[in-house]
């Protein structure tokens, strides 16, 4: 009896391309390898990494879906709880979706899919990817072929490589942009994919384009390599480009790329790609993972070093024809729509039709058409759904549909006579919820649900938060309506926590002698003009009081908020110092494990946060006051050096972040040895000693990187700093205050369970 992968091969075999063909088939070869143990796991993980394959983490064998836990079934096998291999348990998939574009066809296979292999639903990335969670990797093989046939990859979704090209949604159609840069989208897409010059990153890639400068639909502030349509004029002809920035991420330190050209050519987009690709590759980290991104290589040299090494790796490289025939191929292609134009019926309709008009709705900058947002809850979409959206994408255009970056679907050339039978069909189909890039509208990672480094759970307090916001919608100031809401599980910033108005990323506390989820709070980003701006943590907050909080800043914001104005100008106005007073009382007056079992649990899941209570005697007693006073005083060091940099002082801001980071090795080294002193030196040397050449300070995920950021700091004294460097280095405090805590709570537990 042949295999599902068996059949599908027979069956598929000749309409595929045959260098795909045979690169699955290797792929498929080196499962069975591995599972013969003829393959070391740390060499066959960059191989199906590279593949889209990923392992996920399992706590609790279940799945939140918006409004409840549910238990899946794993017809393969049994779950591993604490799985840590794809080995173990099922894993996740990402698919590569360029620039968000996804026909009809597509979406059909994508749905069957996530209904025969994963648990039915379809999710949507930050970067526009499609996800499938709890797949078998012996499956990938096959979902592989099944994708390839529609024109979908998984190659290099994952892994050290150029990872999705992303793009505007809305470009082509939207009004304030300067040209479309779809076709451009797609050119580099291809022409990177695969690429050899892109095959020996130290880490991955990230290459993003945005029709204009004033939104946030393409992001280029925080991408590897961001291009923005801009034009000139020569000799009275007008000519396209691209405003160039490079070096920019996310990440545990995020950093703003770098302007690399004011007017980047449209014939030099791809062979200055692949230079930049060639300089990094032979040039980037690939001992530290922790500072192997391109942004890292950038601030190491400066953008004019960075600049000139690249330009001479652009004049070293040979004439390749596909610069100019793959823009050439793609200009050709042009959207077209199915309806001719119309103009919106006048019929009064529902609430809820208004309510949906008005948020999902834009205007595109073609007469009589517009473009429909499909906001999706979490990402999430189910087989059916996604059927039913299939159905609306060829009933009423083209199938003119693309994801976005706020974890939604967008349908594009929509007539407007049209609006309100789309609007039914949507509705039928459980899929017409208005506030689409609304407050409601928040964007979560994965976080505790399946990802390995989660610490709190996003998606449980994004559900929570949604549910609160959608009680009180229709009084609402729109003011606080307009405002974005982003959570990450952890300190990286899948969930874009940075650049939204109010951020949530999670961390963990003891309170009590418990383990209890806390988010930070973020503030200070900016979603417009692509993430023109990163915020910065003011308060760590107790998981389950964090809608209390988003209360208290939305009432504080709209109280004293002037007639206008933004609030990220608010933040800037009246200080974090004044909102952080605003949050005190949630920080403070925590409520016993007996007054409160539910206080120390996290959202959407019953369970306790951490196995139990640590049991403590009076020596430990002693010690956990000192450490707890001597943090409370880092903590506040650390939001000081804030205030410092948000007043224009970047000396005294480096320089008040590294104090608190000194203070914090220092509580640590405390808790072995009492008689430290002062002396930074020797703080250094003792926490190095205890703390890092043992490993005892090691993340399990981040391992001694943020250690690290302590010693680069300790070496970098007396060094001027800028407002940028100011900003990481108090990225890097926060961080490495995050892991002190991490620490002290794994040593506690350790002694608990010892004792």
């Amino acid at each position: 009896m042949k295999t599902s992968n068996g059949l599908w091969k027979e069956r598929l075999e000749g309409k595929l391309p045959a260098q795909l063909a045979e690169e699955i088939n290797t792929f498929e070869m080196e499962i069975e390898l591995r599972l013969q143990g003829k393959v070391d796991e740390i060499v066959f993980a960059e191989t199906r990494l590279r593949r889209g394959a990923y392992g996920q983490r399992y706590d609790n064998g279940k799945r939140y879906d918006g409004s409840q836990t549910q238990e899946l079934a794993y017809p393969k096998g049994k779950m591993t709880k604490g799985a840590n291999t794809v080995w173990d348990a099922p894993g996740m998939m990402r698919i590569k979706i360029p620039f968000g574009g996804v026909n009809p066809e597509q979406l059909e296979v994508l749905a069957a899919i996530a209904e025969e292999y994963s648990d039915g639903i379809v999710h949507i990335t930050t970067r526009q990817d499609v996800q499938l969670h709890f797949i078998h990797i012996e499956d990938t093989p096959t979902i592989m072929r099944r994708l390839a046939t529609v024109g979908i990859t998984t190659r290099e979704a994952c892994g050290n490589s150029v990872r999705n090209v992303t793009g505007c949604p809305y470009s082509g159609v939207c009004p304030d942009e300067t040209f479309d840069v779809t076709p451009y989208a797609r050119v580099l897409s291809r022409f990177l994919l695969g690429h050899p010059d892109v095959q020996n990153f130290g880490r991955k890639f990230k290459p993003t384009f945005s029709g204009c400068a004033q939104h946030a639909c393409g992001l280029t502030a925080m991408h590897d390599l961001g291009y923005t349509a801009v034009t000139r004029t020569v000799d009275g002809k007008l000519e396209r480009g691209f405003r160039f920035v490079v070096g920019g991420g996310l990440g545990a330190v995020p950093h703003q790329a770098k302007l690399f050209d004011e007017f980047l050519p449209l014939e030099e987009m791809l062979p200055v790609a692949q230079a930049i690709s060639r300089v990094f590759a032979r040039y980037g980290e690939k001992k530290n993972r922790s500072r192997a991104r391109l942004k890292f290589l950038v601030k190491k040299w400066g953008i004019d070093k960075f600049k000139e090494e690249v330009l001479e790796e652009r004049r070293k490289l040979k004439d390749d024809p596909r610069w100019t025939e793959f823009l050439a191929e793609a200009e050709a292609e042009e959207e077209t729509p199915l309806k001719p134009p119309g103009e919106l019926p006048s019929e009064n309709g529902s609430e809820a039709y208004h309510r949906w008009l008005k948020t999902n709705v834009r205007e595109q900058r073609q007469e009589g058409y517009v473009v429909v947002t499909v906001a999706l809850p979490l990402g999430d979409i189910t087989s059916n759904q996604v059927r039913a959206l299939v159905d609306v994408g060829r009933r009423f255009t083209n199938g003119t549909i693309r994801t976005t970056v706020e974890q939604n679907f967008v349908i594009r050339w929509v007539s407007k006579a049209d609006v309100p039978a789309l609007y039914e069909a949507l509705e039928a189909a459980q899929i017409g919820e208005a506030g689409a890039e609304h407050i409601m509208d928040i964007v979560a990672c994965p976080g505790t649900d399946t990802c390995k480094l989660g610490i709190s759970s996003s998606r449980g307090l994004a559900a929570e938060l949604r549910t609160r916001l959608a009680q009180k919608s229709l009084e609402m100031d729109e003011a606080v309506q307009n405002l974005h809401i982003k959570v990450s599980g952890c300190f990286n910033s899948c969930g874009q926590q940075h650049v939204s108005d109010i951020g949530f990323y999670g961390v963990n506390r003891i309170v009590n002698g418990y383990q209890v989820p806390h988010f930070q709070v973020v503030l200070g980003g900016q979603w417009e003009e692509n993430g023109g701006a990163y915020g910065l943590p003011i308060a760590a907050i107790p998981s389950k009081r964090i809608p209390d909080a988003l209360d208290i800043i939305t009432d504080f914001y709209l109280r004293m908020r002037q007639k206008g104005e933004r609030f990220k100008d608010f933040v800037q106005r009246v200080g974090k110092a004044q909102i952080r007073q605003a949050l005190d009382g949630l920080i403070q007056n925590k409520p016993t494990h007996d007054e409160d079992p539910s206080f120390y649990t996290d959202w959407a899941d019953p369970r306790e946060y951490t196995t139990g209570d640590i049991g403590i005697g009076e020596c430990a007693g002693e010690i956990v006051s000192a450490y707890t006073f001597a943090m409370t005083e880092v903590e506040r060091m650390a939001f000081e050096a804030q205030l410092v940099l948000d007043a224009g002082k970047p000396q005294r801001a480096g320089e008040e972040a590294y104090a608190a980071m000194l203070k914090g090795a220092k509580a640590l080294v405390q808790f072995q040895y009492d008689d430290i002193t002062d002396d930074p030196e020797e703080i250094i040397e003792e926490f190095r000693e205890r703390y890092y050449d043992t490993k005892l300070f090691f993340d399990p995920f981040a391992g001694g990187k943020f250690a690290q950021y302590l010693f680069a700091a300790h070496k970098n004294t007396g060094t001027q700093f800028t407002s940028d460097s100011a900003h990481h280095l108090i990225e890097e405090a926060q961080l490495f205050i995050e892991a002190v805590h991490s620490c002290y709570n794994r040593m506690r537990m350790k002694a608990a369970e010892s004792a």
